[in-house]
């Protein structure tokens, strides 16, 4: 078995005209933590409802753990694990009942099923409050509870959907830790979605940018940034010549709108100044390195967090450079 998990044309149409997922291939190699993509309906959840047998596709076809996933359902099932979005525990039992319940459901022995659940609760941190009741946890100890549960009965795969949605930055640190963790310690392969670029270009092996149901761009976060072609100056000033800036043999994009531009340019130490120098009453400017962010808006044409596509991508990047 080559790939963990792997799609050929794999599609979801609802109605006549829906197509929330769009003939797409993927593959994702055993141990890989593959973050995949998108604004709301692009089609994420519905690919990762295909994927653990939830929904049925329309077309195309899928593997996971080398099973079909419309021929083999429950081998898929017993070879997955899956947190989803919303909190899904028991809370007037403790952690400890929840992962024991969990245990009997998928029928582990009892006297494995000790070892193992203080094996999680080590990995996830949450050996000190096992025996609390989970409506005294916080969400970010709710969230790790819900991982150990994912992964109890050693699942080849595991599938996240928004795992840190929610929660606030330190929690959602936190539990970027423990997955990395697991993906290390348990050897589990991880499909996640997220809305959290910064997470994803952190913590994930490859990624896919998914939008309107299409797989638009695949890579590792490094060579997806490295196809922006250089650093992103974002300049606001009264007037732009967009033509004389293109004339210069430095600059390979530009993206200019009422004033607000996004440059990208190679060797930006030595280029900047010139670029400044050819721009007039400059207003505000800002120089990084390409975020996946500015990946996914030069694929997409927008912002991953604009659902409306309307939004002012300059404002973003300098109140995100105002927190730092």
């Amino acid at each position: 078995m080559k790939y963990v998990i792997s799609t050929d044309r794999l599609t979801k149409v609802y109605g006549e005209k829906i197509k929330a997922v769009d003939a797409i291939d993927l593959k994702v190699s055993k141990g890989e933590i593959f973050g995949l993509l998108g604004p709301n309906g692009a089609g994420k959840t519905t690919t990762i409802g295909m994927l653990t047998t939830i929904i049925k596709p329309t077309d195309g076809s899928a593997e996971v753990n080398g099973y079909s996933i419309i021929k083999d359902q429950d081998k898929v099932r017993k070879s997955i694990g899956i947190v989803f979005q919303d909190f899904s525990l028991d809370t007037i039992l403790t952690g400890r009942e929840n992962l024991e319940m969990s245990a009997q459901l998928y029928g582990l022995k009892r006297d494995e099923t000790t070892k193992r659940i203080d094996e999680l609760l080590d990995l996830v941190d949450l050996k000190a409050r096992a025996d609390s009741l989970v409506k005294t946890y916080s969400g970010g100890m709710k969230r790790r509870l819900e991982l150990a549960r994912g992964l109890l009965h050693k699942p080849v795969v595991l599938f996240l959907d928004e795992p840190t949605l929610g929660l606030d930055p330190q929690s959602r640190d936190s539990i970027w830790k423990y997955i990395k963790n697991m993906a290390e310690t348990e050897r589990t392969t991880i499909m996640l979605t997220t809305h959290y670029m910064e997470e994803a270009d952190l913590m994930c092996d490859k990624i896919a940018i998914i939008d309107h149901g299409k797989i638009i761009k695949e890579g590792t976060p490094d060579s997806l940034k490295r196809s922006l072609g250089g650093d992103i100056v974002y300049v606001k000033a009264p007037k732009i010549d967009v033509n004389a800036l293109k004339k210069l043999s430095f600059v390979k994009d530009i993206q200019n709108k009422d004033g607000q531009a996004k440059i990208t340019v190679t060797n930006s130490s030595a280029n900047l100044a010139k670029l400044l120098s050819s721009i007039h009453n400059v207003k505000a400017v800002e120089l990084r390195s390409p975020t996946l962010n500015d990946v996914f808006l030069e694929y997409t044409g927008r912002n991953i967090r604009d659902e409306n596509g309307d939004g002012s991508w300059f404002e973003d990047v300098m109140r995100q450079s105002q927190k730092r």
